[in-house]
């Protein structure tokens, strides 16, 4: 039985996010139709751990068992043959049978982008979240920095999290500006349930001087969920690599 591991890119538009359910289109789903056309096998994908529907991905990772015979850098066209274009394959390789990609994950990186020009963009419109309004971007750089180091995030997690603890390492959050776009990156050991896009929202507040950047840590030790920022739409949310 060989181990294969996928790095996987996708538009998340018009998915209903990366994990399998029945009746909802799913990359997840996608994937493993794709893969048993090919090998004839049932198969089952994992994935580092799930995208919400409207989220994208430059780096998904994902690992299968199979028994093929197909060299596994024959997979990657293989499989994209059989997938809608909004989904591909970036690579595939043969990994050790004991490589996991939830259980090895060292850590992800997600980032958020906010178009802040007057009229948005038609092209990106699905992959950007549009605020037309000037934000003080070193404000926002200050502020992102309380969020590093290990805390409670119970402030950042939306309702319906099924985790049995808020807490979390953030190892870099950062933010920069190229042209309109300003983007929030964050490198982490794991993610809450709208951590990220509620983290985002609260670091537009800052850039719009609702918040303070200083009042950061504060929000983190409430421990309240009302007293962060909103939770910014999932199109603006890309997650960009799983590192091992």
């Amino acid at each position: 039985m060989r181990n294969i591991k996928l790095i996987i890119e996708y538009d998340g538009k018009g998915f209903n996010g990366w994990q399998k359910q029945s009746n909802k289109l799913n990359i997840q789903g996608e994937i493993e139709k794709a893969i048993g056309e090919i090998t004839g096998e049932e198969i089952e994908l994992i994935g580092s751990g799930r995208t919400d529907a409207g989220v994208s991905s430059l780096g998904q990772t994902a690992n299968f068992k199979t028994n093929t015979t197909i060299e596994a850098s024959k997979l990657a066209y293989a499989i994209n043959s059989k997938l809608k274009k909004s989904i591909r394959i970036v690579k595939a390789e043969e990994v050790d049978e004991k490589f996991h990609s939830r259980y090895s994950v060292k850590s992800k990186k997600y980032r958020y982008t906010i178009n802040t020009s007057t009229h948005g963009s038609a092209i990106f419109r699905d992959l950007e979240y549009h605020f037309p309004f000037k934000l003080d971007i070193e404000k926002m750089k200050k502020a992102a920095k309380f969020f590093e180091g290990e805390h409670d995030f119970k402030a950042f997690k939306a309702s319906g999290t099924s985790s049995k603890s808020s807490v979390r390492t953030i190892y870099k959050a950062e933010v920069f500006q190229k042209e309109d776009r300003v983007y929030i990156e964050l490198t982490g050991s794991g993610f809450l349930y709208n951590m990220v896009r509620i983290i985002s929202g609260t670091l537009l507040d800052v850039g719009i001087g609702k918040i303070k950047p200083e009042e950061i840590e504060n929000i983190i030790n409430s421990k309240e969920r009302v007293k962060a920022g909103k939770t910014l739409p999932a199109r603006g949310l890309c997650l960009v690599e799983v590192n091992y």
